[in-house]
């Protein structure tokens, strides 16, 4: 039997929510999304009431996670836009966390 290697493509994302997201659970919310689909990263509030998401992940793990954290039956929790952009990831990541 031969041997093979399968190369899983790593991507990064920046993603900023914006809607109501501050003051609903919405970090922890995105925290279970990111233990579930399986991506490392962080969720921050800012300053101007969006919520600013860093994560990376296979291809398919991050689709996974930005269909997840779009919220989209929650009823606390809306998210109006969340504009996210792609880049090469770091792997400064170990797991997904809650940053202050």
């Amino acid at each position: 039997m031969g041997r093979y290697t399968i190369l899983i493509s790593m991507m990064r994302i920046t993603a900023h929510a914006k809607g109501r997201v501050q003051g609903v659970g919405y970090r922890y919310f995105v925290t279970d999304c990111a233990r579930e689909s399986g991506v490392s990263g962080f969720v921050k509030n800012m300053p101007d009431g969006s919520v600013v998401i860093v994560a990376e992940g296979s291809d398919d793990a991050l689709d996974t996670f930005v269909r997840m954290v779009q919220a989209q039956s929650d009823t606390l929790i809306r998210v109006d836009t969340l504009e996210v952009t792609r880049c090469e990831p770091t792997g400064e990541f170990s797991g997904f966390g809650i940053r202050w």
